[in-house]
Formats: structure tokens, C-alpha cells, sequence
């Protein structure tokens, strides 16, 4: 007999829907539970690396109110005169509150010669055999070759284009005109008095392009007393600095001034130097936004159905947080607390801008030092702070053993499922087997009942029961 395939077919009983019903009960029950469970623990581990994700977003305002340097910064206000900018300035975190009237005098500039030769054009031969010159300015120079039969244009080119070259630049310039000229310009980016162009060479034959000539006395190449370099000279309140660049580092201690216009007639720029208590304020309202947020976080998955309701770490860490507001902190002053610089604390719990004993600005005023102190001091608030998080957030801490435990728990819970179904395969498969051999049976019960049933009608006498 042909082995039946599909349950029920031989017997003509419904038993795949009796092997399908009976692994239904084994399987639904178990796959609800794995459901349940793979979204409680997913839940968690959201709700969890929320948490995370807000205190690490306080961890860094934190690192930033335990760091001096951001105490130490200072501010530049630079009012301009009228007919526009004079100087730009830079302070370092040592400079001393102040202000000041800065006038700018003269500029300094590097010095220019131009040939007095009457070179005709640019293509004009310099010298028939060649030389060197040597061109310095200041404790810089350089040399270059001239080739024989060099012209005006190829000695431009060489200096401009030579390798050792420390700011030096040529141009020619034609005069057109009935009787063109062209003149070689040069020029040179070392500033300040006594810096000015040198040019000499080992020939005669170049002493058209030489400030003193190989024999002696004065070359072809003349600096006009407008061209000489100069000092830049700027006044103080009143007090004249003179320096070989626009740029004066410590004329006022701590303060790098940069001259870039000289001033019209008597103007002056009003400079104020002072400590950077905008940025700290800022800061510090950084500082409750980030804490209230953590806050925030915490209460919104610790509430009733939220995804750590009932955790009592999430209950203990919000404990802490609240407890470390109030560390009292030696050694800022009159400023012990947080609450005493103008921070206040909710009846919620959470943090604001408050003026009840006096407002951050008037405590940054009135003693911006001692700020500093509270928050960044060895001892201060924000060094404990950062410990305490650095603890929760760290490598080993408790926020990445939780998520460690979470996800074995739903890697165990894949295993488990995958376990399950093998279970429920091979259950169906055993309900297969045995339905499988009742069927043949059935089938085999009927096919002998037709037989004989056939049989007996065939018998003299033998009367149908149909209608």
C-alpha cells in the first residue's frame, strides 16, 4: 500500500487539524512568553541607554566647569574710531582686567629700491659675462647667478623664483612714453629701522642692479627715503611703543596688539580687557539644562509603565545626583554651595537661574575668582561631580554591566526560541508519525469493510439494507 503523505487522507479524519491544534498549544503559550520578555528587555535597554545618553551629556558640561582654563579665559571689547579698524588683539588668561586708549602712528614696512638705470625694456641684457648677487635684509639674504647675457626680465625671474628667497618680490614697471624705461622694482617683507634692502654683487658689471657697487659707493639700485623700512609705532594712554612689526607682543603685559591703520589726526581705539563671565554664565546655564535633563530622563522611564519602573539603581543614582547639589566646598570664599552663586533648586527637583540670595551675574561680578573655585577647585563641585559620573559611565560601570546583563539575557532568549522551535519541529513530526499509522489503519479497516460488504452482496439470498 502507498504510504499516505497528507494526514487524513486515508481515513478521512480532519487530524491535520488535530496535530496542527495540539502543537498550538505547546507553541503559543511559550512564543508569548519569549515575546513578552524580548520587549520587556529591549524596553529596558532603551529606556536604559536613555539615561545613559543624558548623563553623559551632563558628563561633559561637567568636564568642562572642572577645567580652570575655562575660568581663565578673557574677553577683548575693541571700540573702533570712526574712520575705521587700527588694531586687533589677543590676550592670554593672565592678563589683567583693564582699559585702555591705543593710538597707531605709523606702520612699519620693508624697504624698496628701484634702478636708476635706463634700461629700455624688459628684454634689455644686465651684464654680457654673469655674475652673483647677494641680496639680504636684516640678518636674512640670498644669492642668485646671472648667466651671461642675462636680461632684465630673467634677473626678475630668478630672484622671485629662487628657493632661498625670505620675502623678497620684483616687478618692472614701463614708463612708456617717447623714451620708455623700465624700471626694476624691489621689494622686501622684512619690517622695522635698520632692515633695509642690501644688494651687492662680485662684478662691476652688475652694479646697475647692486644698492653699492663693487668698487664702492652707490649702486644703480637707490632707496628713497619714503621706501627706507620703518618701525611701527603705537601710543598707549599716551605712552609711545615702537616695534619692527605691526604686531606687539607685551607692550601691554599679556596682550599681543596688532596694528593694521595708522589713525586719523588725534582718534584713538577704546580696548577692555576683561574675564570672560558671558562664556561662564553660559556655561553654567548649560550646566542646569544638562542636569534637569538627566533628571528629566530618569523620572520619564522610572514613572508608572515606564520602561524602569520600580529600578531602585535608577532611584539610588537620582539620589546621588540630588545629594552631590548640596556638597559644601572649602576654600571659594563666601561661596560654600551652588545655591549660594545664584543657582536655585525646584520643588520638582530640578535646577534654575535664581536671585534669592544673588544672581550668577552679580556673583561673577562682584568675585569671579571664587567662582572659578567652587566649580573647578581640587575640592570643588564639579570635580566631585565628574568622579561620581565618570564611576556610573566608565568602561566597568554600572550603566555597562546592566547593558552587558541585558543583552546575554536576549542573546539567551534567541537560543531559547531557537531551542523551542526544534522542540516544535520535532513534536510535529513525532504527531506526523503516529497519525500517519492510524490512518493507514482507517484506510485499511475500510477497504476490508468494502470487500466484504462487496462479498456478502454477491451471496444468493443476500438483501440490500439501501433505500
Amino acid at each position: 500500500m502507498a504510504t499516505i503523505t497528507s494526514a487524513g487522507v486515508g481515513s478521512g479524519l480532519d487530524l491535520e487539524s488535530i496535530i496542527q491544534a495540539t502543537v498550538n498549544a505547546e507553541d503559543l503559550p511559550r512564543m508569548k512568553r519569549f515575546q513578552d520578555t524580548e520587549t520587556r528587555l529591549t524596553v529596558q535597554l532603551s529606556g536604559l541607554g536613555a539615561v545613559k545618553s543624558s548623563l553623559s551629556a551632563f558628563q561633559d558640561i561637567i568636564k568642562k566647569l572642572a577645567d580652570p582654563e575655562n575660568f581663565s579665559k578673557r574677553t577683548n571689547t575693541i571700540t573702533q574710531p570712526a574712520s575705521g579698524s587700527i588694531i586687533s588683539v589677543a590676550s592670554n588668561s593672565s592678563a589683567t582686567p583693564g582699559n585702555f586708549n591705543i593710538k597707531v602712528n605709523q606702520l612699519a614696512q620693508g624697504s624698496r629700491a628701484t634702478t636708476n638705470a635706463a634700461f629700455t625694456a624688459p628684454t634689455d641684457v644686465v651684464s654680457a659675462t654673469g655674475g652673483r648677487l647677494t641680496i639680504g635684509a636684516g640678518d636674512k639674504s640670498f644669492e642668485i647667478d646671472v648667466a651671461a647675457g642675462a636680461t632684465l626680465e630673467e634677473v626678475r625671474a630668478a630672484i622671485n623664483n629662487s628657493a632661498d628667497n625670505f620675502g623678497v618680490s620684483v616687478n618692472i614697471i614701463n614708463t612708456g612714453g617717447a623714451t620708455p624705461e623700465a624700471k626694476l622694482v624691489i621689494s622686501s617683507s622684512i619690517t622695522g629701522d635698520g632692515n633695509d634692502l642690501t644688494i651687492t654683487s662680485d662684478t662691476a658689471e652688475l652694479d646697475s642692479l647692486s644698492t653699492t657697487a663693487f668698487g664702492g659707493g652707490a649702486g644703480g639700485l637707490n632707496i628713497a627715503v619714503a621706501d627706507q623700512a620703518k618701525n611701527a609705532i603705537i601710543e598707549v594712554d599716551g605712552i609711545a611703543i615702537s616695534n619692527a612689526t605691526n604686531v606687539f607682543k607685551d607692550a601691554v603685559q599679556d596682550l599681543t596688539i596688532t596694528a593694521t591703520k595708522v589713525s586719523e589726526g588725534t582718534e584713538t581705539a577704546r580696548l577692555t580687557i576683561d574675564y570672560d563671565k558671558a562664556g561662564v554664565e553660559s556655561l553654567i546655564e548649560s550646566f542646569i539644562e544638562a542636569y534637569n535633563n538627566a533628571v528629566g530622563t530618569i523620572d520619564y522611564h522610572t514613572k508608572a509603565g515606564g520602561a524602569l519602573y520600580g529600578d531602585s539603581a535608577m532611584r539610588g543614582l537620582k539620589n546621588q545626583m540630588f545629594s552631590a547639589l548640596s556638597k559644601v566646598v572649602s576654600g571659594a570664599g563666601n561661596f560654600e554651595t551652588l545655591f549660594d552663586v545664584g543657582i536655585g533648586l525646584t520643588k520638582e527637583g530640578t535646577l534654575e537661574k535664581s536671585s534669592l540670595v544673588r544672581s550668577i551675574n552679580e556673583s561673577l561680578t562682584s568675585n569671579y575668582a571664587d567662582v572659578g573655585k567652587l566649580f573647578s577647585g581640587e575640592t570643588g563641585f564639579a570635580k566631585s561631580f565628574e568622579s561620581f559620573l565618570e564611576t556610573q559611565l566608565e568602561s566597568k560601570g554600572s550603566f555597562t554591566f546592566r547593558e552587558d546583563s541585558l543583552n546575554k539575557s536576549l542573546k539567551q532568549l534567541e537560543n531559547d526560541r531557537a531551542s523551542h522551535d526544534y522542540r516544535m519541529t520535532q513534536l510535529e513530526s513525532g504527531l506526523r508519525a503516529k497519525y500517519a499509522n492510524l490512518d493507514v489503519l482507517i484506510a485499511q479497516m475500510k477497504s476490508s469493510g468494502s470487500y466484504i460488504t462487496q462479498q456478502l452482496a454477491s451471496l444468493p439470498g443476500f438483501t440490500s439494507n439501501k433505500a
